[in-house]
């Protein structure tokens, strides 16, 4: 079926380069064809009506991202456009100045928040981001760091405190939900967004910690006040306190989970190496829940996780 539908667009004879990916898709670089091209082939169907309804999405608010070319849904394969392989990430590996990419990263994002969402997205609310998080820092830090499981009050007790944290903050904006440098492209027509199917409904202030408080890179204290400056710049109409608490409250969040994600990739996936990003992760989790309106999260971690414990077992 994917010969066929390679020939049907004119791809019959490009030669395929499987690229690096994940369980979740896989992608071939295609070339010899009319154009530059990607083929991706997706888990099942309803990640690629995921994929498509974003990239759809996308393409009608005017953000960068890559135009599908062609759909094949029975064989859950798409075209998609190839922007070529040197994301922002490779940029700022490379010694590119920092400031006007993450600057630019953040006009884009607040390009993209100051829009409507497309229908049919899940959510990405307190219980949502409850479950993900326990899914890691309960399941999977927790008996590595106690050598047992957590017991059925701990969860019961994170549980109410993620709620309490974060329902304050409820929304029901676009969240890309990795929105962070290897996702990003930079082309003429500005910042490219990709990986993007995962879009969810919630607070967009969780895609601005993602850039600015990255797990995997660090970020100047200047650099991330200054790009969240220009986002905020971009949508004059939030009000910055709010902002910035909210920021807080899923970066509290988003760092814990994360932080315990690198344990499981360790000892469920058999990839140490992303261990070391442990360190950056518990401390970002320290500075977000400096603020009040951490305060549930912090009170329960102080509670059952004494700090000397909080880094990778």
């Amino acid at each position: 079926m994917s010969a066929r539908f390679l020939e049907t667009h004119g791809y019959g004879a490009a030669r395929q380069e499987i690229l690096p990916g994940d369980a979740s898709k896989r992608y071939a670089r295609l070339t010899g064809g009319p154009r530059g091209a990607l083929l991706m082939q997706t888990p099942d169907a309803e990640y690629l009506a995921a994929f498509l309804r974003v990239a759809r999405h996308l393409a009608a608010i005017g953000v960068a991202a890559p135009a599908v070319f062609a759909v094949e849904e029975a064989e859950n394969l798409a075209l998609v456009e190839d922007l070529g392989t040197a994301s922002m990430a490779d940029a700022l590996d490379a010694g590119a100045d920092a400031e006007p990419l993450y600057l630019d990263a953040a006009k884009t994002l607040a390009a993209l928040h100051a829009e409507a969402p497309p229908a049919g997205l899940p959510a990405w609310d307190a219980p949502a981001m409850a479950r993900a998080t326990a899914a890691t820092f309960l399941d999977w830090w927790w008996p590595a760091a106690f050598g047992a499981p957590a017991s059925d009050s701990v969860r019961m007790a994170f549980n109410a405190a993620l709620h309490e944290m974060l329902a304050p903050f409820a929304g029901t904006g676009f969240v890309h939900r990795d929105y962070f440098p290897a996702n990003l492209i930079p082309t003429p027509g500005g910042m490219a967004v990709i990986d993007f199917q995962d879009a969810a409904l919630g607070n967009p202030a969780y895609d601005l910690v993602s850039l600015v408080e990255d797990a995997r890179r660090d970020v100047a204290p200047a650099l991330r006040d200054a790009a969240i400056r220009a986002y905020l710049a971009q949508r004059p109409g939030l009000d910055p306190a709010a902002w910035r608490a909210a920021m807080a409250v899923h970066g509290a969040q988003r760092h814990l989970r994360v932080a315990a994600l690198w344990v499981r990739l360790d000892r469920r996936d058999g990839k140490p190496h992303y261990l070391a990003h442990g360190p950056r992760c518990w401390a970002l989790l320290d500075h977000a829940l400096e603020h009040p309106a951490a305060a549930p999260l912090a009170r329960f971690l102080d509670a059952h996780v004494p700090h000397h414990i909080r880094k990778n077992p």
